[in-house]
């Protein structure tokens, strides 16, 4: 093995036996060997995967549910066996994967951690050296004497966290196990692995978040259906793996082979085929100085899911859409760039007072900000029965990278009161593409700037 590599995976391929009914695995062990396959059928949870993962490289896994993230960590960490192929890996690894894993329910948590860090490698000594640390990370309290099937997930979670980083491993491996602790944790956890990585130590990093994958990873694949299909610079990666994800059902093999195709051509025919071939599958896309850089597009597959509706009052909203500054629609945005919010009301009955307003929020509802047409007491708006009216909402798309929804409403009076004609939540969503060159930070850029005064050391003293 190269001493430039922690992790070479060569060929590598896992098949796991399905047995129709359980005295199926009893028939197959009594059967002679040539008639053996009969009694089961094999799924294939990885295709012949090769990667390597260079030292202090910090490596993110994407894929959706079911392609084989799992599988292929546990066969790295040890834990499962390749079907065919090799790997090699070079150093400790701790490995936080299924929530509870390595752990005796049995035993306390105590008990636990000197379990899991003696597996990891670590000797008495060294466990109780570091036994505080572990303890005041996890900060689970008088809980750490008690057994831990008592535990939540999240205090599960805190206990084992704190020993796969306290055992100062070469290779850390997180799967999606973190998303089960609360905020507070999750930022500490990942200011941890972010000093492992300062550190030099290897990351092997699993998530569904789009925007942690490319602000902590150097670079990623993409794992479906057992099959790596995409390997490179994260934003590049987590941009196939978001049309993969939202793709029509009838065109998801075509997007797949799309994405297979580009990862078997050389860089040069790669970027003249993402620049010819995105129109319709992708989304346009160039690259300056080596540099993957992605413009806004429609990707018709992306449609909320949570849509609910007000009960109308003979108003109807319709055609939710954002517009670029071309006309084109769009549903993945550029930073810093204006957009058009668009939908169309259809009224039934005659209506006055009106007004429109939207409202942009973020995945767990937390609204961030939206406008309306006029102030309630300027809305003097009158439209008659089979009116028409099409609402338009400039803004900057000056959020975050990540996922955001979109409501619509229409409000008029009703019996002398202000009420809503018609609204509907979560009625479009769009996201916002990554940004390399991002200063700002948080959700939403406010255009902070920064200016520096440097002083001599002399004039510091006198206050000058």
């Amino acid at each position: 093995m190269s001493s430039e590599f922690s992790i070479e995976v060569n060929g590598v391929s896992k098949a796991f036996p399905i047995y129709a009914k359980p005295h199926h695995r009893l028939m197959q062990m009594l059967s002679p060997a040539a008639s053996k396959s009969r009694w089961y059928r094999q799924f294939q949870a990885l295709r012949n995967i090769n990667f390597h993962v260079r030292r202090g490289e910090t490596l993110g896994v994407v894929g959706r549910n079911g392609s084989g993230k799992s599988t292929l960590l546990q066969i790295i960490c040890g834990t499962l066996a390749p079907s065919s192929g090799s790997l090699q890996v070079a150093g400790r690894i701790a490995a936080l994967l299924e929530l509870g894993a390595g752990f005796n329910p049995e035993f306390t948590g105590r008990e636990n951690v000197y379990l899991n860090a003696t597996v990891l490698g670590l000797s008495q000594k060294e466990i109780e050296q570091r036994l505080d640390g572990i303890l005041a990370f996890a900060d689970i309290g008088e809980f750490v004497d008690q057994p831990v099937k008592s535990y939540s997930s999240g205090m599960y979670v805190r206990l084992a966290f704190a020993v796969a980083i306290n055992v100062t491993p070469d290779i850390l491996v997180v799967d999606e196990a973190l998303s089960v602790g609360d905020e507070a944790f999750q930022r500490k956890c990942f200011a941890r692995i972010q000093q492992m990585k300062d550190a030099g130590a290897t990351i092997l990093f699993v998530s569904h978040s789009a925007s942690t994958v490319t602000e902590l990873c150097d670079r990623a694949i993409l794992l479906d259906r057992g099959e790596l299909l995409a390997e490179g610079p994260p934003k590049f990666v987590v941009s196939r793996y978001h049309k993969m994800l939202y793709a029509p059902t009838d065109k998801a093999e075509e997007v797949r082979e799309l994405i297979r195709r580009e990862a078997s051509e050389s860089s040069a025919a790669a970027r003249e085929f993402a620049v010819s071939h995105h129109k319709q599958a992708f989304p346009v896309a160039h690259f300056e100085d080596g540099a993957f850089e992605q413009k806004d597009y429609l990707d018709e597959g992306m449609v909320p899911q949570s849509t609910v509706r007000y009960s109308h009052r003979d108003a109807h909203i319709e055609d939710a859409h954002i517009e670029a500054d071309d006309g084109r629609r769009v549903n993945v945005l550029s930073r810093g760039v204006g957009y058009e919010y668009v939908y169309r009301v259809r009224f039934d009955k005659a209506a006055t007072h009106v007004r429109f307003g939207m409202m942009i929020k973020t995945v767990a509802g937390i609204e961030l900000g939206g406008g309306v047409s006029h102030l309630q007491s300027a809305a003097e708006d009158e439209y008659e029965d089979g009116a028409v009216v099409a609402v338009r909402f400039s803004f900057n798309c000056l959020l975050a990278p990540g996922v955001y929804f979109l409501n619509a409403g229409v409000m008029g009076c009703v019996e002398g009161q202000e009420q809503f004609l018609d609204r509907h939540l979560d009625i479009a969503m769009f996201r916002v593409l990554p940004d390399a060159d991002m200063l700002a930070t948080g959700m939403v850029d406010f255009s902070v700037a920064s200016s520096l005064i440097r002083f001599s050391s002399a004039a510091g003293q006198h206050g000058s």
